[in-house]
C-alpha cells in the first residue's frame, strides 16, 4: 500500500504528471502550428532575409554614393526635427485651452478631433487639392490680394513643407488630447497655493504645469520621434517624392529602391541606416518608463 502524507493526502504519481503535461503540450503545439507556421513564413522569414540582404556592404556603398539618398538623409532629419517639435510644442499650448472647463471648450474639442479622425488618404487628396497652382484655394487667395500664384508641389522646399504642415495638422489633435489628460492628473491645490503666492498664467506653466508634464513631454517627444521616422503614408500620398526625387524620406526612399527600380537590397539597407536611430528611441523609451 501507498504511504499517507501527514496531511493524509496520497502524492501524485511524478510519472502521469509529466505524461499529461507533456499531452497537454502537445497538443497546444498542434493547435498552434498553422498560427506559427503564419508567423514563420510572413515574419521570421522576411526578418532574416532583410538582415541578409542588409549585411551586403555593396548595398551601402551603393546607396551611400546616391546623391538622391544623402539628400533624403538631410529631408528626414529636417522632417523628424520640425514636425516633431513644433507638433508637441502647440500641443502644449493648446492643451492649456481645451482644459478650461467651459460648455463651448467641448464644442471646440469635438472640432480639433476632426483632423485625427478623418482618414488619411481623402485628407491628403483634399490638401494636394488646396495647393494646386491652377485652381487650388491658396493660390486663388493669393491672387485675390494681387499676389502671385505659389507652386507648392513643385517647388522642392516647399513641397517638403507641405508635407511637415499636414503631418502637424494631422496628429497634433492626439497629442493635445494626451496633454489634456495630464493637465487634469495635476492636483488643484497646486494651483491654489501658486495663486496664493501671487502666481499668473506664465509662473503658472514654468513651475507647476511644465515640471509635472515634463516627463510625459519626453515620453510623447520619443514616441513621436519614432513614429515620424517611419511615416510613409503623408510624404508618398502628398508628393511620391516629387520633384524630381527631392522630398523623399528614408521610408519612401525605400519604396522606391525595391518597388520602382528593382533593387530589393537598396530598399532593405536604407531601412537598416535608420534602425539603429529608431533603436535608440525605442531603447530611451523603454528605459525612461522603466519597462
Amino acid at each position: 500500500m501507498a504511504r499517507l502524507t501527514r496531511a493524509g493526502v496520497l502524492p501524485a504519481p511524478a510519472r502521469a504528471g509529466r505524461s499529461v503535461f507533456r499531452s497537454r503540450t502537445l497538443q497546444g503545439f498542434l493547435f498552434t502550428a498553422p498560427l506559427l507556421g503564419i508567423f514563420a513564413a510572413f515574419v521570421i522569414y522576411p526578418i532574416l532575409l532583410g538582415l541578409y540582404y542588409a549585411s551586403d556592404p555593396d548595398s551601402y556603398r551603393a546607396i551611400f554614393s546616391d546623391p538622391v539618398f544623402r539628400a533624403t538623409l538631410a529631408n528626414t532629419l529636417w522632417y523628424v526635427v520640425v514636425a516633431v517639435n513644433v507638433k508637441l510644442f502647440l500641443a502644449l499650448l493648446l492643451s492649456g485651452m481645451l482644459d478650461y472647463p467651459y460648455p463651448w471648450i467641448r464644442l471646440l474639442s469635438a472640432l480639433f478631433l476632426i483632423p485625427w479622425a478623418v482618414p488619411a488618404l481623402p485628407g491628403i487628396l483634399s490638401f494636394r487639392w488646396m495647393l494646386n497652382s491652377q485652381w487650388g484655394i491658396f493660390n486663388h487667395l493669393l491672387t485675390k490680394f494681387g499676389l502671385a500664384s505659389v507652386p507648392w508641389l513643385a517647388q522642392p522646399d516647399t513641397a517638403l513643407g507641405a508635407i511637415m504642415v499636414f503631418h502637424i495638422w494631422k496628429y497634433l489633435p492626439f497629442w493635445t488630447i494626451i496633454f489634456v489628460a495630464g493637465r487634469r492628473a495635476i492636483p488643484g491645490e497646486l494651483y491654489e497655493a501658486a495663486a496664493i503666492d501671487g502666481a499668473g498664467v506664465v509662473k503658472n506653466f514654468l513651475y507647476v504645469t511644465f515640471p509635472l508634464l515634463r516627463n510625459l513631454y519626453l515620453i510623447c517627444t520619443l514616441l513621436s520621434m519614432v513614429f515620424t521616422l517611419g511615416d510613409f503614408t503623408v510624404p508618398w500620398l502628398m508628393t511620391g517624392g516629387a520633384p524630381g526625387d527631392s522630398t523623399h524620406v528614408l521610408a519612401t526612399l525605400a519604396y522606391r529602391y525595391t518597388f520602382h527600380m528593382g533593387r530589393l537590397e537598396w530598399g532593405l539597407a536604407t531601412f537598416t541606416v535608420a534602425l539603429p536611430v529608431t533603436l535608440l528611441f525605442i531603447f530611451l523609451l523603454m528605459r525612461w518608463v522603466k519597462i
